[in-house]
C-alpha cells in the first residue's frame, strides 16, 4: 500500500474530528446549567485520589477525578446528590443545591479493613468502567502489587503487569516487558511524566519502581491516548505520591536482598508535603564479607514535595535516581542507571478548564570500565520535555483534551577515555546525534447517546534530526548490499560523507495520529467497546540480543532509518456479575508496524559510527485473544488472564537486494508466546493471616537452534535453522506467600508485619537459553540447558508508624 492511500482516510477522519469537535462545542452554548468542581484526597494522609467516580445520584451526569485529583461536574439547574466512590474507600453522598457555580473538595476515609483487603480492579463503579470508551487500560491498585508472592522478597510494578493479559517478559532474570506481541523499546515508560530508559536492576532481577513511593499504575495496551506519543506499542504511566500532608509518617522493610526506608509528611505549614523513599541492596556487603572480590548492587531514591499557592495553583517537584554497579574482581566494572526531575504547575483557570505546564528531565547512562587495558566506555540518553496539557469540561456529555510538547534529545552512543598515562587506547568519541520532537493533539470524550459514548483525538507529531556531525554516503545509496555468492548481508561501499552544521537540519518527519473508541452499553452489566488507534516513534534501541542489557544503546530516525508505524485495531466486551463481585473481559485486537529495525546476521552494534550498515527496515505484525476473570471483593479475591497470540516480523532485501532476511519470509519474533496464562490469587483468613498464590504457564520462547554442521578445513561449523523456528521448553512455576500481622501492633501507631515468600515453589528449572556444543572428552554434541532459578524462598519484614 502506497502512502497516499494510507494518508487519504487521515486527511478524512481530520475533517470528521474537526466537525465533531465543533459540533459538540456547539451542543452546550446557550444551556442553562451550572457546574460542581473540586478536588477529592484521602482523609488521612491528604494524597490526592486519580479515578475516583463522581456522580450525581440517580442520573448519569458525571465522571472520574484527573491525575491530580480534579473533577468537574456540570448538570442543569437543580438539586441533587452528590456521590462520590474510589475502591477501597466509604463512599461519600453530600446533597446539593446546584443553583450557582460551586467549588467542593471533599475528602473520603478508608474502610476499617482497607489494609487488609487486596483489589485487583480498576478503581471506578460499575457505571463508570462500562461506559468510559477507554479500552485496553490496566489500572492496578498498589495493594494488589504488595499481596503479591515475588522473587527475594521484591514487591515488583512490573512483575506484577506479566500477571495480567497481552503482558509478558522475555525469560527469567530478564529487563523489560513486551506488550500485544510488542519489542520492550515500543513501550513508553513514565515516572511522574519523566522517560525512565531502563526499567530494571540487577540485569532484570528487580525493576527500578519503589512499591512504598507508588500511587498509580496505568498501562494503555492500545487505544493510547492523543496526549502520549513516541512509542508504537504500550504506555505505563506511573505516579508517585505526593507525600502525607496531615502527619508525618515513617515506613520500610529489611528484606533478603535489599532494604527500604519512606519518610513522609507536612511541609510549609499545611501548604505542602514532601516524600523521600530510598532502597539499597546489600549483596555486595555480603560478598565483600564472604571474601569474594565480585560485586554487585544498587540503589535508588525517590524524591516529591508540593507547594499549594493558593486553591488555583499548586507546585510539584519529584525526581527519581538510581544505579546499579558490577564489578568483576580488579578487572572490571560497570555501573549503569536513570535520573529525573520533575516542575510542574497545576493551574485551575475557572471550575470546567484544568492546566498542568511540565517540564521534564530524563537521563540514561552507562560506564564500562577495564581495569586491565586501562579504558573507559561511556553511553547515555538525555532528553529535555517541556508540555502544556489542558482539560475542558464543557458539559456532562462533552469533555476536551488537547496540549503541546517538545522533546530535545541528545544521543551519546559512546565514548572511550583512557583511565591511565600508560593506557594502549586513544581516545574516541562517535559521533553525538540531536533531535527535536515535537507534537499537539486534541481529543474529546463525547456522550452521544445514554447507551453510546465516543473517545475520539487527533495527533500531530514531527521530528527533526539535527546536524553537527558528517552522515557517510554510499554507492548506490545502499548502506547494506547482498552478496549472492556468498548469500549473505554486507556493508556497503562508503563513498565519502556529506558535513552538516550544528544548526543545520538533516532530516524531518511528520505524521499525524488519529485515534479513536466507543463504548456501546448493552445493558446495566455489560457493554462492548471497539478501538483504532495510530502511533509513530522516532528513536529506536539498538540490540540484537532478545531482552534489555544495560549496553543498550539509542538512536533517532535519519536519513537511513525511517520512523515506526503502527496501527492497531482492538474489540471488547465486558461484563459484570453480581454488583461487581465478579467481572469478565474480553478482548483482540490487530497490530502491525511498519519500518521495524532488523538485524543481518553477525551485525555489530557496539562502538558502531555507521550504523546503518547493520541492519534492514522491516516491518511487524501481532494478533491475539485476552481473557481476563477477576473476582473482586470477599475475603478471596484473584484472577485468571489468559493470552492466545502471535507476533511475527518480516524484513525483505528491499533496496539491498536479495531474499532478504530468513529468505524473506514471517517468522517468530523473539518475544513470541502462543500461550500464557496466569493464576493469581488472596485469601484474608483474619485481621492476623493473609496468603497469596501466583500460578504461570507460557509457551517456550522462539529461538534458533543449529540443524546440521559440516568441516571445512579441519573445523566444525554449524548451521542453523530459519530464524526463530525452534522454542525453549514450556515455562511454568507457582509461588506462595504469608502475611502475618501481629495483634500487638494493630492499635497502635507503630505496625508491623512479616511476610514468607516461596517463588518457584516446585523448582521448575526453566530454561533462560539453551547452547550447543562438542564434548571434549567424548567429542560428541550435546546441548545445554541454563537456567536461573531452582526454588527460592524469602523473608521479609516490612514496618510503618
Amino acid at each position: 500500500m502506497n502512502s497516499k492511500s494510507q494518508l487519504n482516510p487521515i486527511i478524512k477522519y481530520t475533517v470528521w474530528l474537526l466537525w465533531s469537535l465543533f459540533l459538540g462545542c456547539m451542543s452546550v452554548i446557550g444551556q442553562t446549567s451550572h457546574t460542581i468542581s473540586g478536588t477529592i484526597t484521602d482523609k488521612s494522609n491528604g494524597e490526592t485520589l486519580f479515578g475516583a467516580s463522581v456522580f450525581l445520584s440517580g442520573t448519569t451526569i458525571g465522571g472520574i477525578t484527573n491525575e491530580y485529583g480534579f473533577y468537574s461536574v456540570t448538570a442543569p439547574e437543580g438539586k441533587y446528590v452528590l456521590s462520590i466512590s474510589y475502591m477501597g474507600y466509604n463512599e461519600v453522598n453530600i446533597e446539593i443545591d446546584l443553583n450557582h457555580d460551586m467549588v467542593h473538595d471533599v475528602e473520603i476515609s478508608e474502610f476499617s479493613t482497607a489494609l487488609e483487603e487486596v483489589v485487583v480492579m480498576a478503581d471506578e463503579p460499575e457505571r463508570a468502567i462500562l461506559r468510559k470508551p477507554e479500552m485496553s487500560v490496566v489500572k492496578m491498585n498498589i495493594g494488589t502489587v504488595k499481596q503479591m508472592p515475588v522473587v527475594l522478597g521484591e514487591l515488583d510494578v512490573l512483575k506484577s503487569l506479566q500477571m495480567l493479559p497481552g503482558v509478558t517478559n522475555n525469560g527469567e532474570g530478564t529487563g523489560g516487558f513486551h506488550v500485544r506481541g510488542g519489542a520492550q523499546d515500543q513501550n513508553l515508560v513514565l515516572l511522574d511524566e519523566a522517560i525512565i530508559y531502563n526499567t530494571s536492576h540487577m540485569f532484570g532481577f528487580f525493576s527500578v519502581f519503589n512499591a512504598d513511593a507508588i500511587k498509580d499504575v496505568k498501562l494503555y495496551k492500545g487505544g493510547i491516548p492523543a496526549s502520549f506519543g513516541g512509542r508504537v506499542s504500550s504506555v505505563l504511566d506511573i505516579r508517585q505520591k505526593d507525600g502525607n500532608s496531615k502527619n508525618f509518617e515513617l515506613n520500610g522493610g529489611i528484606g533478603a536482598i535489599s532494604s527500604r526506608l519512606t519518610a513522609e509528611g507536612p511541609v510549609f505549614g499545611d501548604k505542602g508535603s514532601f516524600l523521600i523513599a530510598g532502597r539499597r541492596s546489600y549483596v555486595d556487603l555480603l560478598l565483600k564479607a564472604a571474601g569474594d572480590e565480585n560485586s554487585v548492587s544498587f540503589y535508588d531514591l525517590n524524591l516529591k514535595t508540593n507547594y499549594s499557592i493558593n486553591r488555583n495553583n499548586k507546585l510539584f517537584l519529584s525526581g527519581y535516581f538510581g544505579r546499579d554497579a558490577f564489578k568483576l574482581g580488579s578487572s572490571f566494572n560497570s555501573s549503569y542507571g536513570n535520573s529525573t526531575g520533575n516542575l510542574r504547575w497545576n493551574h485551575i483557570f475557572n471550575d470546567r478548564l484544568f492546566s498542568n505546564l511540565s517540564a521534564i528531565l530524563s537521563r540514561y547512562d552507562y560506564d564500562l570500565e577495564f581495569a586491565q587495558d586501562e579504558f573507559e566506555w561511556l553511553s547515555s540518553i538525555t532528553n529535555y520535555n517541556l508540555k502544556y496539557d489542558f482539560k475542558y469540561y464543557l458539559s456532562d456529555a462533552f469533555k476536551l483534551d488537547f496540549g503541546a510538547n517538545g522533546v530535545y534529545y541528545d544521543f551519546n552512543p559512546g565514548e572511550v577515555n583512557p583511565t591511565a598515562e600508560t593506557s594502549p587506547v586513544n581516545p574516541l568519541k562517535l559521533d553525538q546525534k540531536k533531535a527535536l520532537e515535537s507534537g499537539l493533539y486534541v481529543s474529546a470524550e463525547h456522550k452521544l447517546s445514554p447507551k453510546l459514548t465516543a473517545q475520539y483525538g487527533l495527533r500531530y507529531s514531527a521530528f527533526s534530526r539535527f546536524g553537527g556531525q558528517p552522515i557517510s554516503t554510499y554507492a548506490n545509496d545502499r548502506p547494506v548490499v547482498y552478496n549472492p555468492e556468498l548469500g549473505i548481508y554486507e556493508r556497503g561501499e562508503a563513498t565519502g560523507e556529506t558535513n552538516f552544521d550544528k544548526s543545520d537540519v538533516i532530516e524531518t518527519f511528520g505524521n499525524i495520529e488519529p485515534r479513536i473508541s466507543l463504548a456501546y452499553l448493552l445493558n446495566e452489566e455489560s457493554s462492548i467497546k471497539v478501538g483504532y488507534s495510530r502511533t509513530a516513534q522516532y528513536i529506536h534501541l539498538l540490540s540484537n540480543t532478545s531482552s534489555v542489557t544495560p549496553l543498550d544503546v539509542w538512536t533517532p530516525s535519519g536519513p537511513f532509518i525511517k520512523p515506526q508505524l503502527s496501527n492497531q485495531y482492538a474489540l471488547g466486551y465486558f461484563h459484570n456479575f453480581k454488583d461487581m463481585v465478579y467481572s469478565l473481559e474480553v478482548e483482540t485486537y490487530y497490530k502491525t508496524v511498519d519500518n521495524r529495525i532488523d538485524y543481518i546476521d553477525g551485525s555489530d552494534l557496539i562502538g558502531q559510527n555507521t550504523i546503518e550498515t547493520e541492519i534492514l527496515n522491516g516491518e511487524m505484525r501481532a494478533y491475539g485473544l485476552e481473557l481476563l476473570l477477576r473476582k473482586n471483593e470477599g475475603d478471596f479475591t484473584g484472577w485468571i488472564a489468559y493470552t492466545l497470540s502471535k507476533s511475527e516480523q518480516r524484513t525483505l532485501g528491499g533496496t539491498a537486494g536479495g531474499p532478504g532476511i530468513n529468505n524473506g519470509n514471517w517468522y517468530n519474533a523473539s518475544f513470541d508466546r502462543t500461550h500464557d496464562i496466569s493464576l493469581s490469587g488472596a485469601y484474608q483468613l483474619d485481621d492476623q493471616w493473609s496468603f497469596g498464590a501466583n500460578l504461570v504457564f507460557q509457551t517456550g520462547r522462539p529461538v534458533t537452534y543449529p540443524n546440521g554442521q559440516y568441516v571445512y578445513e579441519d573445523l566444525s561449523i554449524a548451521s542453523y535453522a530459519p530464524r526463530n523456528s525452534d522454542r525453549l521448553p514450556a515455562y511454568h512455576r507457582m509461588d506462595v506467600s504469608i502475611n502475618y500481622k501481629p495483634r500487638k501492633y494493630q492499635n497502635k501507631r507503630f505496625k508491623g508485619e512479616w511476610v514468607f515468600s516461596v517463588y518457584n515453589l516446585y523448582s521448575r528449572k526453566n530454561a533462560a537459553s539453551i547452547s550447543f556444543g562438542q564434548n571434549l572428552e567424548t567429542g560428541a554434541n550435546e546441548a545445554t540447558r541454563t537456567a536461573i532459578f531452582g526454588i527460592v524462598p524469602s523473608l521479609t519484614y516490612n514496618f510503618k508508624f
